[in-house]
């Protein structure tokens, strides 16, 4: 029922209050905004009587799962040592006795090898065989002095904890992880003495079990009937909304188990945004009438022409579907930036072509919602958000270039453009032929990968450079010179031109692993050796702020790639003219950031007990 209308002057008023109120709310608003896990938090920001499912569930599962191994680390250049008698160590021994090492005590006394603490983190909605990166570390008071070079032996991964009686307790094994060890090559001992004890294997790790993601009813004092109807009509909407293909099947994404439990399936367009596909499946209407329809898609329209509402309508649109797409392109046709950008970013996973030239143009132009922008490109698969992605592999900032590969890696791992090789097992390497300053990028985490951008690169000589603990390379005028060198074996040479390309298949061709690799180039731009720019970590990134005035993310707190350089190689930064920054409003997605980075329902550092050792827990 509407309510009895008030004097004119009284309207104004409350509207007034009413603006000032909202204004408040979302000028503050960050990424944060959306909690997708609280039960507490209140979704429905419009005047409408319409239930959604956010205002009877909430999300469970959605936190990333820290899981740990004891494991030995080998082939280490007389670098490890002996660790101490604790029960890591006890626990080790008893592991290396199951796998029938002989003499486990030899084994951990010599200083090829050392004890290591291994953690990794399966993200939510992770499958059975998918890989994820894992953190190596010493123990403070094992002796070890680095880990270059090393091999993780295979190792468990299972979720511990302390007891009080101080008791390490552990679980079903959750992940399987082995490997080659990468050491920061930016790491300095002389600021941090441990940085050569911590390492990562990328995407050396493998999930043993896969992970779903789960609604849970709020709690009700309403009879166990009345909730199952509930549970199986959340359900229902769910389905009329996503289903997926099982085995050329179609079924739903939503199975209501419980009157408090509805089993969620992740949408595979979503897989590299899952808090953007909980918030839009929170979004979803439980039951609307086509007048209750018709009546909320006026008042969206109208708050998705407002950047100040924007965010929240664009995810209410997408959750509708297909029938909310005449009123996003209402928004794609404004001249707010943040109005174009959440319309677009909604039409995105909505698979409409409208979507990709604005989002390519705004992943361009505003480091701020780059990252945004990209991933939503990557989930469409109309061949228009190809073409955009191919483009932005030419442009000159660096974190768009890469951030465009790896959406277009995410898009169709197997396009020849970005397909790569696979340099024996050791990293993939990529040699794009795409216009641009020549630039090679490398990463520390995801996969272990080289992404050359152009063909033509080369070194300054004459130089020497080293490729891990057993090459040294030599150049000297047009010519270099790559040699192998290993105890009681002759040497192992390669002459070649002087050409990175040919450099890099040299080094893998004769066993360098990605950690030699990225060692040489990283020597090679040290002594200002190297012509490309030398990238690491090159990625968008989902905490910067949007600057209404027109400038991005001022240098004062935002920290990228580009700007570290101080645009010197050709960076498309904007310096800061304004403090009427405001984070984006959207779900942060994942496919730029590691998972103990982002966790989904807050996209903040996870936090536990130790994070340097297995938290406390348990009875």
């Amino acid at each position: 029922m509407k309510p009895t209308q008030p004097g004119a002057s009284l309207v104004r008023f409350a509207c007034g209050l009413w603006l000032v109120a909202v204004a408040s709310l979302v000028a503050g608003c960050s990424q944060d905004s959306i909690n997708l896990q609280s039960p507490e938090d209140d979704f429905d920001l419009l005047e409408s009587n319409v239930k959604l499912v956010g205002d009877y569930a909430y999300a469970d599962g959605v936190e990333p799962v820290k899981i740990h191994g004891i494991a030995l680390i080998t082939q280490l250049a007389n670098t490890g040592s002996d660790p101490a008698d604790t029960d890591y160590r006890r626990m080790l021994i008893a592991e290396m006795q199951t796998r029938g090492v002989p003499q486990p005590n030899q084994v951990l006394a010599s200083p090829t090898t050392a004890m290591v603490m291994v953690t990794g983190y399966l993200r939510p909605g992770i499958r059975k065989g998918d890989h994820f990166d894992v953190l190596v570390e010493c123990q403070d008071d094992d002796n070890t002095t680095s880990l270059k070079g090393g091999w993780l032996m295979e190792t468990r991964l299972k979720q511990m904890f302390r007891t009080r009686d101080e008791v390490i307790r552990d679980g079903s094994t959750l992940g399987i992880a082995q490997g080659w060890l990468l050491v920061d090559p930016r790491a300095d001992v002389e600021k941090d003495p441990n940085a050569h004890r911590r390492a990562r294997i990328l995407g050396g790790a493998v999930a043993t079990q896969s992970r779903d993601i789960s609604l849970v009813i709020r709690e009700s004092k309403q009879s166990v009937g009345v909730r199952a109807g509930r549970s199986a009509a959340i359900g229902k909407a769910i389905n009329a909304r996503f289903v997926v293909y099982n085995q050329g099947v179609q079924e739903g994404v939503a199975n209501p188990k419980t009157g408090e439990l509805v089993e969620l399936k992740v949408h595979p367009r979503y897989k590299d945004n899952l808090a953007r596909y909980i918030a839009v499946i929170r979004a979803i209407a439980v039951r609307e009438s086509a007048v209750e329809r018709a009546s909320r898609m006026r008042l969206l329209e109208r708050q998705l022409l407002d950047p100040m509402t924007s965010a929240r309508a664009a995810i209410q649109l997408e959750a509708i579907g297909t029938k909310g797409m005449e009123t996003l392109y209402k928004g794609l046709a404004s001249t707010n930036t943040e109005v174009r950008f959440y319309s677009a970013e909604a039409l995105a996973y909505l698979d409409d072509k409208a979507a990709a030239p604005v989002l390519a143009d705004i992943a361009h132009e505003e480091p701020a919602f780059r990252a945004y922008a990209l991933t939503a490109l990557s989930a469409m698969k109309d061949v228009g958000a190809y073409e955009q992605l191919t483009k932005l592999l030419g442009v000159t900032s660096a974190e768009t270039r890469y951030g465009a590969f790896r959406a277009l890696s995410t898009w169709d791992a197997q396009d020849p453009l970005v397909r790569g090789e696979g340099m024996g097992g050791r990293f993939s390497y990529h040699v794009l032929d795409v216009a641009g300053p020549p630039m090679i990028h490398v990463t520390s985490s995801h996969r272990p990968e080289v992404v050359l951008f152009g063909r033509q690169h080369q070194l300054v000589t004459p130089i020497k450079l080293q490729a891990g603990k057993s090459i040294d390379i030599v150049g000297d005028g047009d010519q270099l010179t790559v040699a192998k060198y290993l105890p009681d074996q002759p040497v192992q040479r390669r002459q070649l031109a002087n050409d990175v390309d040919q450099l890099i298949r040299a080094v893998a061709e004769l066993g360098g692993d990605y950690g030699s690799v990225v060692q040489m180039l990283t020597e090679a731009k040290t002594k200002k050796a190297l012509l490309s720019r030398l990238e690491i970590d090159a990625l968008p990134r989902s905490d910067r702020a949007y600057d209404r005035d027109g400038a991005v993310g001022g240098r004062e707190d935002v920290a990228s790639s580009d700007e570290e350089t101080g645009d010197a190689e050709g960076g498309d930064e904007k310096p800061a003219r304004s403090s009427r920054r405001r984070g984006v409003a959207s779900p942060a997605p994942e496919l730029f950031g590691t998972p103990e980075e982002q966790p989904v329902s807050t996209r903040k550092p996870v936090k536990t007990a130790d994070d340097s050792d297995i938290p406390e827990g348990g009875e």
